[in-house]
C-alpha cells in the first residue's frame, strides 16, 4: 500500500444507505483565468483595453512547469513534465499529456467523436489498465485548426474516469489546479455584525476577510464571537480544491447561511474552523453597510473538468444533477 503525504481527497457520507454523489465544482474554484469572473469568462468585470472588441471566445493555452502523474486500475499510466493547460471561456482548465508519454496499450481508440466548437473533431479513448477499463475515459483533438496546434497529438483525461492525478507525491482533486487562481487572507478591525431576523449570530472588530478569484470577498469569524447556539449542522459538506473540506449550518429556517472549513489546507490555515456567512441569506453588516452578492458573484456549479459537453462526461447522468444534502458538492466562499 503506498502512502504520499498530504494526500487530499474529499470525504463522503453514507446517504439512503449508497454512497453519496460526489459533484466537484467548483466552485470552483476554478475560477482564475477562464470562468466565473475572470478575464477571459463571458462574466468578466474587467476589459482589455484594445481599439477592436476580442472574440467573443478566446481559448488560451501555456506550459503547466509542473510535473503530473496520473494513476488509473492501480498503476501510473502517465509521468510527465510536458503538460500543456487549456484555459477555455466557462470551463475549469484541463490538462493535455504528449500521447507519445502514455504507457503502452493505455490507449484504445473508439468509434465515438464529438465536435468541439473550437478546437474541431475530437476522438474519444477507453483507458484500459489491466482488468480495469474505462469507456470514453480520455480524448484527443484530431481536426484542430493550425491556430491551435500546440494541442497536436496529445490526450486529457477525464478527471473523475481516472483513479487520481498528481503534482509531484501530492495528489489534486477536483480538477487542474488553475495558476490563475489566487487566494489572499487578510486581518481587520472592521466591525461586522451578522443578524437573523432580531436575534445577533455573530459580532466581531477582529474579523478575516479571504479574496478568492472570481468571487466576493468573504469575511470569516472567530467561533468565540459566534453565537453557535444559533448554528444547526447541516448534513451537506462541498469540496473546493482550494481551501478543502467545507461544513454548513442553517440559521432558524435559513438554509445553508454559514460555512466553515473545520480542518482547512495549510496554505489557508487562517480561516481554520472559522465561521463565515452568506449575505443574501442572513443580514450581514460592515461597519454599518449591509452587504450584498454582486451580479455574478454567486457561486456556479460545473462538471469536475468541463471536457467538452456534459453530456460527453463520463459520470452517470444522476451524478450530473445538483448534489443532495448528505452528499459532498461543490463549494466555494
Amino acid at each position: 500500500m503506498e502512502l504520499w503525504p498530504r494526500v487530499r481527497v474529499p470525504a463522503f457520507e453514507i446517504s439512503g444507505g449508497r454512497l453519496a454523489a460526489l459533484v466537484i465544482k467548483p466552485t470552483g474554484n476554478a475560477v482564475g483565468l477562464s470562468w466565473q469572473q475572470g478575464p477571459l469568462s463571458a462574466g468578466a468585470i474587467g476589459r482589455f483595453l484594445v481599439a477592436e472588441p476580442l472574440p467573443k471566445r478566446l481559448l488560451y493555452v501555456e506550459p503547466l512547469r509542473r510535473r503530473m502523474r496520473v494513476r488509473f486500475g492501480g498503476t501510473w499510466i502517465i509521468d510527465s513534465e510536458q503538460v500543456l493547460l487549456l484555459f477555455e471561456p466557462g470551463r475549469y482548465p484541463v490538462a493535455y499529456f504528449p500521447e507519445t508519454e502514455v504507457s503502452l496499450h493505455t490507449l484504445e481508440r473508439t468509434d465515438h467523436t464529438t465536435q468541439h466548437p473550437d478546437l474541431g473533431l475530437t476522438s474519444w479513448y477507453a483507458v484500459r489498465a489491466g482488468e480495469h477499463i474505462a469507456a470514453r475515459g480520455a480524448w484527443q483533438h484530431t481536426g484542430l485548426p493550425t491556430h491551435a496546434s500546440e494541442l497536436q497529438g496529445r490526450v486529457a483525461f477525464a478527471w473523475q474516469a481516472m483513479d487520481a492525478f498528481y503534482e509531484e507525491d501530492e495528489r489534486i482533486a477536483g480538477h487542474a489546479a488553475d495558476n490563475y487562481h489566487r487566494i489572499d487572507i487578510r486581518q481587520t478591525s472592521r466591525h461586522l455584525v451578522v443578524r437573523y431576523h432580531d436575534r445577533t449570530i455573530a459580532d466581531t472588530t477582529r474579523p478575516l476577510v479571504l479574496f478568492e478569484s472570481g468571487f466576493a470577498p468573504r469575511w470569516y469569524v472567530l467561533r468565540a464571537d459566534v453565537d453557535e447556539s444559533a448554528l444547526t449542522p447541516v448534513k451537506l459538506q462541498t469540496f473546493c480544491p482550494y481551501k478543502g473540506l467545507c461544513s454548513y449550518y442553517t440559521i432558524g429556517d435559513a438554509r445553508l447561511a454559514a460555512w466553515s472549513y473545520p480542518d482547512a489546507y495549510p496554505e489557508v490555515g487562517r480561516i481554520a474552523n472559522l465561521v463565515s456567512f452568506e449575505p443574501d441569506i442572513v443580514s450581514v453588516h460592515l461597519d454599518g453597510a449591509q452587504l450584498h452578492l454582486e451580479p455574478g458573484q454567486e457561486v456556479l456549479p460545473h462538471g469536475p473538468d468541463r471536457n467538452l459537453t456534459v453530456e460527453e462526461a463520463v459520470r452517470p447522468a444522476h451524478l450530473r444533477e445538483r448534489a443532495p444534502a448528505g452528499s459532498v458538492a461543490p463549494a466555494s466562499g
